[in-house]
């Protein structure tokens, strides 16, 4: 029997630089490695003429005719890896991750090393490590879903990204340029495991990153990694309000910030009389029918990730 017996497919965004002309030398590096341990690999790139769902479609059913599944790698931020990985859910395909991103908080919560021959070796030797992933409606989240001022900070963070490069100061730029150009206040209904509190917000934010949300120095940290609907939501909308808010954000205390309240649920709906409501989802922006239904898939995914020494 060949050695060459295991898929594996690297899906990346060709806006990632994955094939730069300053990364072909270490493409070249993590294609030997992959290589070297029995990996027939093939490449797939996001934005072709192929829509995703027929790509992924393509990439899953070459993993499934074969012997061993092997493993489909996610090579980019955390776009590419939340589209990926709502396709391997619930699937015995393990998702390895070369990581492209500005935080790359999902490698780093696991892990896995931000050196792409590194990641390259986990992927190649690693264990398969089942995570919980977040869902609202009919989509997931990795790191972190938001309504509110949020979605427009994510649009103008791509402003500025577009126009001076990717920096994770535009994070805080864009935020700056929305709270004095942009505040808007949501008028909603939300359902905590079944108790109702209607809430006037400027920001509501989800996360399912217990490493994001303990930079932040929030205690549902702690819930999120259990697999609980981890939420904050902010109770005023006036400027003065929204500018501490930020301030504490970027201290990395926001749990501090004035009329923010953190919670943790099993179940959480979101209520609007709005046909249409503006989602960030680890950081695409979607149009979603309300209401909005929030929950976590316990133990939904497997994620090559490195070799736990205790387990040994």
């Amino acid at each position: 029997m060949s050695l060459q017996t295991k898929p594996l497919s690297i899906i990346y965004n060709k806006n990632s630089g994955f094939h730069a002309a300053n990364k072909e030398a270490v493409y070249e590096e993590l294609v030997q490695v992959l290589s070297s341990h029995g990996y027939e690999i093939q490449s797939f790139e996001l934005g072709q003429d192929v829509s995703f769902d027929a790509l992924m479609d393509k990439v899953l059913a070459r993993h499934q005719q074969q012997q061993e599944v092997g493993v489909v790698v996610a090579a980019g931020g955390d776009g590419t890896l939340n589209a990926v990985a709502q396709r391997l859910m619930h699937t015995n395909i393990p998702m390895g991750i070369l990581p492209l991103g500005t935080f790359n908080y999902v490698a780093r919560v696991l892990n896995i090393p931000l050196d792409l021959i590194q990641a390259a070796n986990v992927i190649a030797t690693g264990q398969n490590r089942e995570v919980h992933v977040a869902q609202l409606n009919d989509h997931i989240y990795l790191n972190n879903a938001s309504l509110g001022l949020y979605p427009l900070f994510i649009q103008k963070r791509e402003f500025y990204n577009q126009k001076f490069g990717r920096f994770p100061l535009h994070a805080y730029t864009s935020g700056l340029d929305v709270l004095i150009r942009d505040r808007k206040e949501l008028k909603l209904e939300i359902e905590v495991d079944h108790h109702i509190y209607p809430v006037k917000t400027p920001l509501i934010f989800f996360g399912n990153n217990q490493l994001q949300l303990a930079d932040l120095n929030l205690k549902i940290a702690k819930d999120a990694a259990q697999g609980k609907v981890a939420g904050v939501v902010v109770a005023k909308s006036d400027k003065r309000t929204l500018f501490k808010l930020l301030w504490q954000l970027m201290r990395g205390n926001i749990e501090k910030a004035p009329d923010v309240y953190s919670f943790a649920a099993e179940q959480v709906t979101i209520h609007t009389k709005r046909n249409k409501i503006t989602v960030a989802i680890d950081g695409e922006i979607v149009e979603m029918k309300p209401p909005l239904q929030i929950s976590v898939k316990k133990n939904a995914l497997k994620i090559r990730v490195p070799h736990d020494p205790a387990s040994v």
